[in-house]
């Protein structure tokens, strides 16, 4: 019984622990994080959709999870874009990329930056105008990155 016990805690000390990762590392340096991510983009001929915010933020989670299941919008972001996380929390505010993107951070959590390839920021959105009621809508989502690809605001690569 005490084996059964102990074996139920580990596992559920495990899934605690998975699901507390999350999606945005607070140990990175999100400027050299963005320098790579633009080095890719240019060489790619794609647009950046950087989503700012943390782990800490259920409606930032939410959106990942949104953007990575629905199958349509995981297709058009893969297209045109390189999807990254920048962190933004109490312990690493990241403020040098904050500044750099504009900080977006005062529209709240999370925000989206869209930059081109050469790294410049061409559009921030608050994501509360993609939300219905209590989830993301998903046809303002797709149409959000529709107006955003490089195709729609002109620019050929």
């Amino acid at each position: 019984m005490k084996k059964m016990i102990l074996t139920s805690l580990m596992l559920l000390f495990l899934c605690i622990t998975a699901f507390t990762q999350g999606i945005y590392d607070e140990n990175i340096d999100a400027d050299k994080q963005l320098d790579s991510v633009i080095e890719q983009a240019d060489k790619e001929h794609k647009f950046i959709f950087a989503q700012v915010g943390g782990n800490w933020c259920k409606w930032c989670l939410m959106f990942n999870d949104l953007v990575t299941k629905n199958d349509t919008i995981k297709t058009l972001l893969q297209k045109d874009f390189i999807y990254i996380h920048i962190n933004y929390s109490p312990n690493n505010k990241n403020e040098p990329t904050m500044h750099r993107l504009r900080n977006p951070h005062r529209f709240g959590f999370p925000v989206i930056v869209i930059l081109d390839s050469k790294g410049q920021v061409i559009h921030t959105q608050n994501t509360s105008y993609l939300e219905e009621g209590n989830a993301y809508n998903v046809k303002k989502v797709i149409e959000f990155i529709k107006n955003w690809t490089p195709q729609a605001v002109g620019v050929s690569e």
